[in-house]
């Protein structure tokens, strides 16, 4: 299964991403720590632009074809970057589920952004007009979604559990009522 999450930055994306996959026992892959280390290859002449999903794509991609459940944490603002993982898990013959993390405090969002410690070296975490003000295009009725305002990162862990309903997730199987 290749779980595709989404969400503008401080939206909590990633504090619930990894607490799913260490609950899945997923591959959790970073687009931010993808992005960042080819920043540090210092191999760059510009922007990394779609590099670090690229690299993310295929990496997904062989992950699912060893039959491992993969969650791939990035801003995914696109519907092209949502339509290039849905197709990564479509070659692999895998179930793709999206899942956009939103936060509807304003207030809590802004205080987020603004406070966030970056738990990557060297990467610089968006200021709130880059935030605010980003490309983000409607995901229309796809996406399961979760309201980092309302529920905590188990709350939100458990509510996703039990939209996945009972699967097949690598040799385990989890079922909401767990």
């Amino acid at each position: 299964m290749l779980i595709i999450f989404g969400g503008l930055p401080g939206s909590g994306k990633t504090t619930i991403v990894r607490a799913l996959a260490k609950r899945l026992g997923a591959v959790h892959l970073r687009i931010d720590t993808i992005e960042q280390s080819v920043r540090d290859s210092g191999m760059l002449r510009s922007e990394v632009g779609p590099a670090g999903y690229l690299v993310g794509y295929a990496l997904a991609e062989d992950n699912l074809t060893l039959g491992n459940t993969v969650v791939a944490d990035s801003v995914n603002s696109l519907t092209i970057t949502r339509d290039a993982w849905l197709s990564v898990a479509a070659r692999a013959g895998a179930r793709a589920v999206e899942i956009e993390i939103v936060c509807s405090d304003k207030v809590e969002h802004r205080r987020r952004v603004e406070t966030r410690a970056s738990d990557i070296p060297g990467l610089i975490n968006p200021s709130w007009e880059k935030v605010v003000t980003r490309d983000y295009d409607d995901w229309g009725q796809r996406p399961i979604v979760i309201d980092s305002a309302v529920l905590n990162v188990d709350q939100a862990v458990a509510e996703l559990i039990s939209e996945l309903g009972p699967a097949q997730i690598g040799d385990r199987i989890f079922d909401a009522r767990l």
